[in-house]
């Protein structure tokens, strides 16, 4: 029988899959993220999980993605193509549509729980 209520356990995530954003993407820093998958469903079309990065700044292209986002720590720098710069903190939420693009600067590491569909 499957499990159908999942907590997130912050204390308890296990190894994180860690990798670099790619190449093109990097405008200034040496980026460093980690990425949890704590969930997923529908065949993979809703995912949850947790994610970290260093300080830097990159490129952010969603694609078709939607994602919701809560920071748990850490200061980030969001800006969408042609709008202004919005700066999230631990505790702040937002949502990143499909399409988006802009970039994402990190201030100060960041952790955050996401969920894409």
């Amino acid at each position: 029988m499957s499990k159908l209520l999942v907590s997130f356990n912050l204390d308890q995530l296990g190894e994180p899959r860690e990798y670099r954003p790619p190449a093109d993407r990097v405008i200034e820093g040496d980026i460093v993220c980690r990425n949890w998958d704590v969930d997923s469903a529908k065949d993979g079309q809703v995912r949850a999980g947790v994610f970290e990065s260093t300080v830097g700044l990159n490129h952010s292209i969603k694609g078709e993605t939607w994602e919701f986002c809560l920071i748990l720590s850490g200061v980030v720098e969001i800006t969408e193509a042609g709008q202004a710069p919005v700066t999230y903190k631990a505790g702040d939420c937002f949502i990143m549509k499909p399409g988006y693009i802009g970039t994402w600067r990190t201030i100060e590491t960041v952790r955050k729980v996401w969920v894409m569909a």
